[in-house]
């Protein structure tokens, strides 16, 4: 009887202190709770959110592009999470000055966080990915060919033939220039980027012979992975999740 008290006794501590632990603290997977960190760029401070895995090493690390809604909290969330699956995940909120920034001066932010992650001891600079969505998506069909730090990059429902919202170039003009894998994720009845517009890329990156996948869902419409402003947990989003990270795993590991 007095052992079973004891024994009792030991597990209401052990109930109590794992109570205590807060979120990012080893409740989530080891991950470090996000953080806000600023970048200096063009003569501007952007802030960023930044989240990494807990155990002390080296990691990969990805730039998250947020759509034209803004970092709202689901792309916060994606990060918090995407840092659990051993990345060290950065999100720069572009549109910090500008609604809508020149290309120039969002390619001069991507490079100035990229610099900003080879100044942490816990990041590989030679392993670098690079992922966006909706605006983001057009981003990272952008910036991959021209940014030779990054190794790959995954495009949620982009825009390869727009010169998005401050007439820039479309992305399909620099597909000779791709030579770095990328995974292309879209929805069917996405409206705003129709899927015609992703086959009639991917035909053209095939033509070029340069490596993509591309991952359609049947019925889904733009921006399926954050709506309302909140990431998404039903099946379709689990499983475009899980293809990102087996993607970048594949690519950056």
């Amino acid at each position: 009887m007095r052992g079973s008290i004891v024994l009792f006794a030991f597990a209401a501590v052990m109930l109590v202190l794992a109570g205590c632990v807060t979120p990012g603290e080893g409740s989530d997977g080891g991950a470090q709770n996000g953080t806000t960190v600023d970048i200096e760029s063009g003569g501007r401070t952007y802030p960023a959110y930044i989240a990494a895995p807990g155990e002390n090493g080296t990691y990969p690390g990805v730039v998250l592009i947020h759509s034209f809604n803004g970092l709202e909290p689901g792309y916060r969330d994606m990060v918090d999470r995407f840092a659990t699956e051993g990345f060290v995940v950065i999100a720069p909120e572009w549109q910090m000055h500008e609604q809508s920034p020149e290309d120039t001066e969002v390619e001069a932010l991507i490079r100035d966080t990229i610099a900003y992650l080879g100044n942490r001891s816990d990041v590989n600079e030679s392993s670098l990915g690079l992922t966006g969505f909706c605006a983001g998506g057009r981003y990272t069909m952008l910036f991959l060919p021209g940014i030779e730090e990054f190794d790959a990059g995954v495009a949620w429902y982009g825009f390869p033939y727009s010169g998005g919202q401050a007439n820039g170039t479309p992305p399909a003009e620099f597909i000779s220039g791709l030579e770095d894998p990328m995974l292309i994720i879209h929805g069917t009845a996405d409206q705003a980027s129709p899927v015609a517009d992703i086959y009639r890329y991917a035909t053209d990156l095939d033509a070029a012979g340069k490596y993509f996948e591309l991952k359609v869902y049947q019925g889904e419409p733009h921006g399926f992975m954050v709506q309302d402003g909140e990431l998404a947990t039903g099946f379709v989003a689990e499983d475009a999740y899980g293809e990102m990270v087996t993607f970048f795993n594949r690519t950056l590991g």
